[in-house]
């Protein structure tokens, strides 16, 4: 068989001796390595246009730019067998670009470019780390205990996966004065996975919003989408406005529920927070009118998570720093719970004025609070803890001396203290009417001899029409009298003429 030209090197090579067969791989081998060796040049800079954290499928430019004029520039990415890329320096010839079309968990990784000048290699550049976002789910973003914080104060940020477990996490500070943490993820008693930053001093000088990625430790530059923007509100002692809403406290779910955030201190802005580590709601959509300031928050279709207590600030466009809170405001969800309780009162729909007044609110589920409204009042709605008599769960919500203001259109709702903003359906409606005292003419006004009493004040319109027929009668009863008597005169006087 005939051998091959490759065959035939290796034979006769197998005939050279020791020192020039080692010259020769030597010879190669240096060959080899030539263009990859570092020289003398000083190194190059590195760096990717729009950053060097892309979202996938995203397009992105790395440029490498040396001390001198080159020849050529060559990319490298840590893993790869060969040159990532080459190319030929643009005008004036000490800098070219290597583009990459679509950012991908492939693409992602450590880079370092180095440049041919004057037959001399450069030295390679810092690496460059470019990372892919996008490529799992989001994570969760929220303030512990509220993204509420007093100016040098600090608070804890917490990351975590909604829909899966991430080995580490990245907070990143939005901004002019960007900047990232990283930490290992660590179990709750929960079992949740999560990593807790500690953020602080805040101070009013700028805005401090955030953002956290999750990611894998084999594989560091494949991120996560991000979570959604967190902002925290630093807050100052300005006058605080007022937070209202058009449907009042208690919803249903399928209403549309907006609140109202007012002032009159002229704000160019407003933002909403809920209590337990929400985000917050910014919005600058004012109306000015009568020298108040105010917005308006949509929050959506109600349902269950609409439930909780809302406070909202104000601020200036000039300035970081926002107002005191509002007074809070707390939002219930009514239709949370299958249990409908039932409304009762005592002694009964109809009152007199001055008399004790018992609501009873019951229900046979086990519930351990209740909650009495009245149709159309401003004040604070009635809570009260429920107790267990013949196995019904109940509340009495009693008054004092029947007024006139009592009266109305009653409601209850059961709730439990887990969920303290979901609340029952409500009781059918109960309605309480309360009668002026002498409505009912009591003992001390009916006298033999009709004599009003001390205080006529008491004496309602029906009482006084009764009396002025009395009156009346009495009058024609002694015209009556004084008829007969002025007859009986008249015929005595006949007779004796």
């Amino acid at each position: 068989m005939r051998r091959t030209h490759k065959e035939d090197w290796f034979h006769r090579g197998d005939t050279m001796s020791p020192s020039l067969t080692s010259l020769l791989c030597l010879g190669l081998s240096m060959g080899l390595r030539t263009p990859v060796q570092a020289g003398t040049l000083p190194k190059p800079t590195l760096w990717a246009e729009p950053g060097p954290v892309i979202p996938q499928f995203s397009p992105l430019t790395i440029w490498c730019q040396g001390a001198m004029q080159a020849q050529e520039f060559r990319l490298d990415k840590e893993g790869s067998p060969a040159s990532w890329g080459t190319q030929i320096p643009l005008d004036p010839r000490n800098k070219t670009k290597f583009s990459i079309t679509q950012m991908t968990e492939h693409t992602a990784g450590r880079y370092q470019c180095y440049y041919l000048s004057q037959g001399v290699w450069s030295e390679h550049s810092d690496p460059l780390e470019l990372v892919v976002t996008g490529v799992y789910r989001e994570p969760s973003l929220s303030a512990l205990p509220s993204p509420i914080v007093t100016p040098g104060g600090t608070v804890t940020l917490k990351c975590h996966g909604l829909w899966q477990r991430f080995d580490r996490y990245i907070l990143t500070k939005e901004g002019e004065d960007r900047s990232s943490w990283t930490m290992d993820s660590q179990q709750d008693l929960s079992g949740q996975f999560q990593a807790l930053f500690s953020v602080g001093p805040v101070i009013p000088s700028h805005r401090w919003t955030f953002r956290c990625y999750g990611y894998n430790r084999n594989r560091p530059q494949v991120w996560s989408q991000p979570s959604d923007v967190l902002e925290l509100l630093v807050s100052g002692g300005s006058g605080k406005p007022s937070l209202l809403t058009q449907q009042g406290p208690i919803v249903t779910s399928g209403q549309k529920l907006t609140l109202q955030c007012l002032s009159d201190l002229g704000y160019d802005r407003f933002a909403l927070s809920k209590e337990e580590g929400d985000n917050l709601i910014e919005s600058t959509i004012l109306q000015f009118q009568t020298g108040l300031s105010q917005a308006n928050f949509p929050l959506g279709t109600v349902g269950g998570f609409h439930g909780g207590q809302y406070r909202c600030y104000g601020g200036h466009n000039l300035s970081s720093e926002w107002s005191a809170p509002s007074d809070p405001l707390d939002i219930l969800v009514a239709g949370q719970l299958p249990d409908r309780p039932s409304l009762s009162v005592q002694p009964g729909p109809t009152v007199a004025s001055g008399e004790k007044v018992t609501l009873l609110c019951q229900s046979q589920s086990w519930i351990d609070t209740f909650l009495l409204t009245k149709e159309g009042a401003a004040g604070p709605l009635l809570r009260l803890r429920s107790e267990s008599r013949a196995q019904q769960h109940q509340a009495e919500f009693s008054t004092g001396p029947a007024t006139s203001a009592h009266g109305g259109t009653y409601r209850c709702y059961s709730s439990v203290t887990t969920f303290p903003y979901w609340l029952s359906q409500p009781s059918d409606p109960l309605e309480l009417l309360v009668k002026g005292a002498a409505d009912t003419i009591s003992t001390s006004h009916k006298t033999s001899d009709c004599k009003s009493d001390s205080h006529p004040q008491d004496y309602t319109v029906g009482n006084l029409i009764r009396m002025g027929l009395a009156g009346l009668v009495l009058v024609v009863l002694g015209v009556l009298l004084f008829q007969a008597q002025d007859s009986e005169r008249m015929a005595q006087a006949a007779t004796r003429t």
